[in-house]
């Protein structure tokens, strides 16, 4: 019986094949990066070196490397490696997958699934993976971009180990590069600036360069092209970035912790980035101001009025014009004074409220509108603070069961450093008029 999804290189092509496939590594030995999960002391290194290899979970960026790794791992454990997209499998397909593979194990012969886009999989079909990893029918190794925590089941990933590969670095890329002029069997026309800016252009994506490559090696050309005219003759890469996806909390962390860090530079840097990536500039205006209410808070009261000021600008101009408005915002907060003390107190009177939400406000500040709630005692013996002295009474205001708890903490920096005397002046007072 024929295996679906069969990928037996006993038929090679004789046709023209890219390069990016003619380059692809034949033992795990040539896999350029990735050092951190095929090195000896790494994951892949230590379970190959004890002939125990477990369910695996690759996250990384495209063009790293997941699929030509999975295939290796299957050639280096002698299992039969099936290949499958859950964009292009439904649970059809999937059964006979598995069968087949039930069937090569009668026969005594493992298989490797590697299940390219799993986190596109719905929870169902995940679920259908887990009896046949655990009976051993299938050794999983499956691919994501997306983080696994989010897209992919607790119960696969309890089976699974997720290895994390990370984009090439320019040292990577080069000695890929270097591999394809060797393959071509000749340099590329470049000057050393164009070849630093076709890597660039690649953005960590071996896949991309190599396409890249391909395109610059069918250019003729007598002599080497620079970076200007490299960039007037290809387009750059786009940029990884996706505004609904794990990039867009990725970036928006790094913007806020920028600012949060007083680096206006990288705040900077992060903020154009999502712009580039076509990142909504009224999600940025809201989330610039929350950065002024968290971090910056009573520190700085104007860089709040600084935010809003500047997303009105954006409205009324739109984009790009209002867009450096925003970045006038981000470079303030960035360089304002910090002070969380607001959102400390705030967080901590919101978890006294759960606490002692049913408790009654003391009746001297209860108000009185009618003859029984004043018989009651309504409002008795409320001191009115404009009449005491220094315009203080000092009364408690909490519940009289309460005691009386401190929330905000002014700290030493900006316009906290006067608040903060403020309070030590009314504890102060407080603690006089106690004694009285």
């Amino acid at each position: 019986m024929s295996d679906l999804f069969n990928t037996s290189t006993a038929d090679v092509p004789t046709g023209p094949r890219p390069l990016a496939d003619r380059l692809r590594p034949k033992a795990l030995g040539e896999v350029i990066g990735q050092e951190q999960v095929l090195g000896p002391d790494a994951p892949l290194g230590i379970m190959l070196a004890s002939g125990s290899l477990s369910s695996l979970i690759f996250w990384g960026p495209p063009g790293v490397g997941k699929t030509t790794i999975a295939r290796l791992l299957a050639d280096e454990t002698d299992l039969h490696f099936v290949q499958i997209s859950a964009i292009f499998t439904g649970v059809p397909d999937l059964r006979k997958v598995f069968e087949a593979a039930k069937m090569r194990r009668q026969n005594g012969k493992g298989t490797l699934l590697f299940v390219d886009e799993i986190h596109r999989f719905n929870k169902a079909q995940q679920d259908g993976f887990l009896p046949y990893m655990e009976d051993g029918t299938i050794l999983l190794v499956g691919a994501t971009t997306e983080n696994p925590s989010f897209e992919l089941n607790a119960a696969v990933l309890s089976r699974s180990q997720v290895l994390i590969l990370t984009r090439l670095d320019l040292g990577d890329l080069e000695r890929l590069m270097q591999r394809a002029e060797k393959d071509l069997g000749r340099m590329l026309p470049l000057t050393p600036d164009a070849r630093d800016a076709l890597m660039e252009m690649a953005d960590g994506d071996g896949r991309a360069l190599l396409n890249l490559i391909e395109q610059v090696s069918a250019w003729k050309v007598t002599d080497k092209i620079d970076r200007t005219g490299l960039t007037k003759r290809l387009m750059k890469r786009a940029a990884k970035y996706d505004k609904s996806g794990e990039e867009h909390y990725n970036l928006i962390s790094a913007l806020h912790k920028s600012v949060r860090g007083s680096d206006p530079d990288a705040a900077l840097y992060w903020f154009a980035r999502m712009l580039e990536g076509g990142e909504d500039p009224r999600f940025l205006a809201r989330r610039i101001v929350r950065m002024a209410v968290e971090d910056i808070g009573l520190a700085d009261p104007q860089a709040q009025a600084v935010c809003l000021q500047s997303w009105e600008t954006y409205e009324r101009l739109g984009s790009p014009e209002g867009e450096l408005a925003l970045s006038q915002a981000v470079v303030y907060l960035a360089l304002a004074p910090k002070s969380n003390a607001n959102y400390v107190a705030y967080k901590a009177a919101r978890n006294a409220a759960k606490q002692f939400g049913s408790e009654p406000p003391p009746t001297h500040i209860l108000n009185a509108p009618t003859k029984l709630m004043k018989e009651q005692g309504f409002g008795a013996g409320y001191a009115y603070d404009h009449d005491a002295e220094d315009g203080f009474s000092g009364q408690n205001y909490f519940p009289e069961t309460m005691k009386r708890p401190i929330f905000y903490a002014p700290v030493d920096r900006g316009f906290e450093r006067d608040l903060k005397k403020r309070v030590e002046f009314f504890a102060g007072l407080r603690a006089k008029r106690a004694k009285t």
